[in-house]
């Protein structure tokens, strides 16, 4: 059993699914001076993942539950070392319920729960609902931190980064709260798939766009799943005389992944370029 050497105090943020808690974490945790959330498995601290990997990446809605309330022991034995680590004085404990508030406090051994806010002390019934039915519709969460930050986690799930200027009142100092929207793996909305032409249609606009590059010549994507989804790229390139070989490869290059990156969600885990030519006009 771990003990921590320090207290934490422990508040909850407690809300059926779907109804906002997330969208609204960091402002109920700004409001009472919390810098640290526990929410659907990560631990969250100003924007930033400490540690966890979001419980909406596991296969099925009851692996999902379970792995929030940290029912494996590594997971519970990974957040416990984490909070043991950062030391953090206070912490909001995002659940469904008070019981499901609970059952994390107790499993992470911090406790008890010293204050409790729901959903509706900071949601109008019409904000609660308009929630409710983009999450029903359209499958989409609210995962309180950047996209950058669970993009490895979510490759090809992303649906959308979200920038919101916040003021928690008079005489309080404004913040942006950065959260991404993301698909879980066991939406009902179902999966999708990106297929290959499309990334090979992104590297020729992107070398079309680069003035030291003729054109592609050949252009092969893998696929990679597993614990880092993403994808390898190989391309040959033909090259315009005068240009430097290094630095236009490395241009072509960081273009490329930036553009897929951004406009597919996936991680592009390797990029080799081949400069098999240089074209010259007659």
């Amino acid at each position: 059993m771990m003990l921590f050497s320090h207290k934490v105090k422990a508040y909850a943020f407690v809300g059926p699914s779907g109804t906002g808690k997330s969208y609204r974490a960091q402002m109920v945790a700004g409001r009472q001076g919390i810098k640290y959330m526990i929410d659907d498995g990560l631990l969250v601290s100003e924007n930033e993942v400490l540690a966890g990997i979001s419980a909406k990446k596991a296969p099925t809605k009851v692996e999902t539950v379970r792995n929030a309330i940290f029912y494996s022991e590594d997971k519970r034995k990974e957040m416990q070392a984490a909070i043991k680590k950062y030391k953090p004085d206070k912490i909001l404990i995002l659940g469904t319920s008070d019981e499901m508030v609970q059952k994390i406090a107790n499993s992470l051994e911090i406790g008890p729960i010293l204050g409790t806010t729901y959903i509706q002390d900071v949601a109008t019934p019409e904000e609660m609902e308009m929630a409710k039915n983009i999450r029903i519709t359209q499958g989409k969460h609210v995962i309180p931190v950047p996209t950058f930050a669970i993009k490895k986690d979510f490759s090809g799930y992303l649906l959308d980064p979200l920038q919101i200027f916040k003021s928690t009142g008079k005489g309080n100092k404004p913040y942006i709260a950065e959260k991404s929207i993301i698909r879980p793996t066991f939406s009902y909305m179902g999966n999708f798939q990106i297929s290959d032409s499309v990334f090979k249609q992104i590297i020729e606009v992107v070398a079309e766009k680069t003035e030291s590059i003729y054109k592609v010549h050949r252009s092969i994507i893998k696929k990679h799943q597993g614990a880092d989804d993403g994808i390898y790229i190989y391309i040959e390139v033909i090259l315009e005389v005068g240009y430097p070989v290094s630095s236009a490869v490395q241009k072509l290059k960081s273009g490329i992944v930036k553009d897929i990156e951004y406009l597919t969600s996936m991680n592009v885990l390797s990029t080799e370029i081949v400069a098999k030519g240089v074209h010259i006009e007659k």
